[in-house]
């Protein structure tokens, strides 16, 4: 007899005024970027980078921006750009779910070169104190879908599969968790790791994306295809072939890094860009 474990009863809105719902998944996105600005904050401090206060909100609200930008276009192009043509203002309805990790990242690297650009930043330097805490909203994010019960896993007799409300009658893996795991806890690890050994600038966002693309690969092939592409080439998903070359190029540039060494330690003659 195969164990089904109840789905939790948990209300994905937990907010609602008026046509508007606020859901769980949203706050999960504020509460990692508040999470974020505290670790940015650290971990500029770890580098000896003079970010002020300002420095990091004015950082910290461009990421927002290009995550949320990014993230929802990213979604509408990559994962129902036929549906968003015949009903276009559904676009802004970003309350109703609709988020694109591929997109997110776009957003934040097109943001991210403007304010470096903008305020005479070493770019690489940047990025690497953003993709550090990325795993924070990663985690938290999955955690915001299993609460909503969507992106569910496929069907399986595993002990621990369970039945979600919109997944019919049968057990599923719940992918959410793994991913919240992986690309959440693990990953953040992993980054954190490359992060306190001082490689070369850019190390921790290869690292990111190379391991992010390797465990979202991974998962995807538990998780459930959406349901309006279902499977792009053979076994293999839209998330899947979106995510390979991140894994191939993010590993390899990673390996080549971190075969360079750590750099020297900063001395006060050989002062951070940033500022």
């Amino acid at each position: 007899m195969i164990l089904q474990i109840p789905f939790p009863n948990i209300k994905p809105v937990f907010l609602q005024l008026g046509p508007v719902q606020l859901r769980w998944y949203g706050l999960m996105y504020m509460v990692s970027f508040i999470i974020g600005y505290f670790l940015l904050k650290k971990l500029a401090k770890e580098r000896r980078l003079k970010l002020t206060s300002d420095d990091l909100y004015d950082l910290l609200f461009y990421i927002i921006i290009g995550v949320m930008v990014g993230g929802r276009i990213g979604y509408v192009l990559f994962y129902d750009l036929r549906g968003y043509l015949q009903t276009p203002l559904d676009i802004f309805k970003i309350w109703q779910g609709g988020m694109s990790f591929h997109g997110g990242l776009i957003g934040i690297v097109l943001a991210t070169l403007f304010i470096t650009k903008k305020k005479g930043w070493e770019f690489w330097e940047i990025s690497d104190l953003i993709c550090a805490g990325v795993p924070i909203g990663l985690g938290l994010g999955r955690i915001g879908n299993f609460i909503n019960g969507e992106l569910y896993g496929r069907p399986t007799s595993l002990p621990w599969g369970i039945v979600f409300p919109e997944g019919g009658e049968m057990a599923r893996h719940p992918s959410q968790l793994y991913e919240a795991l992986l690309e959440g806890l693990v990953l953040y690890l992993i980054l954190r790791w490359l992060f306190k050994r001082n490689y070369q600038p850019g190390t921790v966002v290869w690292g990111m994306i190379g391991f992010y693309g390797l465990f979202r690969f991974l998962v995807e092939f538990v998780r459930e295809p959406d349901a309006q592409i279902g499977f792009d080439l053979g076994p293999f998903t839209r998330g899947q072939l979106l995510t390979l070359p991140m894994l191939v190029v993010g590993l390899w540039k990673l390996f080549t890094c971190v075969r360079q060494g750590p750099q020297a330690p900063k001395s006060p003659s050989n002062k951070s860009r940033a500022h």
